[in-house]
């Protein structure tokens, strides 16, 4: 089969199913401008890696179709490396239909990205900024975060790591922080939703690092949003937005409010548990910004009632983002930010609600409270509940009934042969 040939099916039966026409329509533009020309007549189970290569090397000297004032009939490196990216997707294809023993694009060395050179502002520039901006209304109403990780050691001398929640509103520079165990996006979304109560209103958008559980990629530049992050943005009230890759100026604020927790907050501090931790970082938060900011000269807790904020969401949609559904074990245990709590054994198997309250692990059924275990921090442990197995022995040791098959007798209706009789055309027997 012709590679051209190829291509032309790969196109159809795997690329159309599962990206964008938008992107679909840029993958044929590369098919048939750049590498049909050149390899299409070639049959697929005989290109080389030296093809390939050679492929390359013309793209970027003669790629152009017409002459490009600047760059000539030159195909920058970033133009060849996307080339190169369908055509390795489509030989992958062709080496699962055992059309070629092996991907000839593997290994191959590539152009080199020539990224512009960073432009970060200095202090100076970024106050001049800042400045301009001060009364615009789209900056106005942006609330920064990221999430970070510090590092502390424990009485023995042992280093552990801490993920720390970091957010900022645009206009008056009120900050919220907050440590947590893990860093996934149910935490982010606990930690944001703490921030919303903490400044008493919902920001109308939100800017955001390119961190992984909130963007799940990017097609022809557009950012794809994780779902579960959308459905949480479009509940809470605002419009999610992403920083631009390697363009930190965009987000300077909350770089150098994660820099002065590191460097101003974290050093030094003594702390019991993440739980007294998170209160003196409220208070050292409370601290800070009841002082004149350095930008803008101003007290941010004063200024923060001029925030243009979003009401809170209803308290039912609040409290989806704090509880979490899990199911019981058979061992009577609920897993929950990496800590296994205990209930009692005959809710083995059932889904329960979890959820953080004011220092403690609650675990509910239904409507009703089934305990309630002080919070811990140490992933891996084990907190049982005092007579969890109580009447156990009574009930065999078995806590929840083993998931089995089930038989079922297979009925079989009898007929007389006059009906098969009927059924060839012909007539009874007998």
């Amino acid at each position: 089969m012709p590679l051209g040939e190829w291509l032309d099916r790969w196109l159809e039966e795997y690329a159309a199913p599962s990206v964008r026409p938008s992107t679909l329509e840029g993958y044929r533009g590369y098919l048939e401008r750049n590498i049909k020309p050149r390899l299409g007549n070639k049959p697929v189970g005989k290109i080389t890696v030296e093809d390939i290569r050679q492929l390359y090397r013309e793209l970027q000297e003669h790629g152009r179709q017409e002459e490009h004032p600047q760059y000539g009939y030159k195909l920058a490196g970033s133009t060849v490396r996307r080339i190169h990216g369908v055509l390795h997707e489509a030989l992958d294809a062709a080496a699962q239909e055992n059309l070629i023993a092996r991907n000839p694009t593997d290994g191959i060395i590539l152009p080199r990205k020539k990224a512009a050179p960073k432009q970060v502002l200095n202090n100076a520039q970024l106050e001049r900024f800042m400045t301009a901006i001060q009364e615009d209304k789209v900056w106005h109403d942006f609330f920064y975060t990221e999430l970070t990780i510090c590092q502390y050691q424990d009485q023995s001398g042992a280093l552990h790591k801490v993920a720390v929640f970091v957010m900022i509103l645009g206009y008056s520079r009120t900050k919220y922080i907050e440590f947590v165990s893990r860093c996934d996006l149910r935490s982010m979304e606990r930690c944001m939703l703490n921030a919303f109560l903490y400044f008493g209103g919902v920001p109308k958008e939100v800017l955001t690092d390119n961190m992984k559980t909130v963007v799940a990629g990017r097609e022809a530049g557009k950012v794809i949003w994780n779902t579960q992050f959308s459905d949480f943005a479009v509940e809470m009230g605002f419009l999610p937005k992403v920083c631009r890759v390697r363009k930190p100026q965009t987000k300077g604020k909350v770089e150098r409010l994660v820099r002065y927790v590191k460097e101003n907050f974290f050093p030094g501090r003594k702390f019991t548990d993440l739980e007294d931790l998170n209160r003196q970082a409220l208070l050292w938060c409370k601290t800070v910004d009841s002082k004149p900011h350095g930008t803008t000269g101003k007290v941010p807790l004063q200024v923060l009632p001029a925030e243009e904020l979003l009401p809170l969401p209803a308290q039912e949609i609040q409290d989806r983002y704090r509880w979490e559904r899990r199911t019981v074990t058979r061992e009577g245990l609920v897993s929950f930010d990496g800590i296994r709590y205990g209930v009692p054994w005959q809710y083995s198997g059932k889904e329960v609600q979890v959820r953080l309250c004011s220092g403690f692990v609650e675990i509910y059924y239904g409507e009703m409270l089934l305990v309630r275990h002080q919070v811990q921090y140490h992933t891996g442990k084990i907190i049982w509940l005092p007579g969890q197995y109580k009447g156990l022995a009574e009930h065999k040791g078995i806590a929840a009934p083993y998931p089995a098959a089930q038989q079922q007798d297979l009925q079989v209706e009898v007929r007389p042969l006059q009906f098969y009789d009927r059924l060839l055309g012909g007539s009874a027997h007998g």
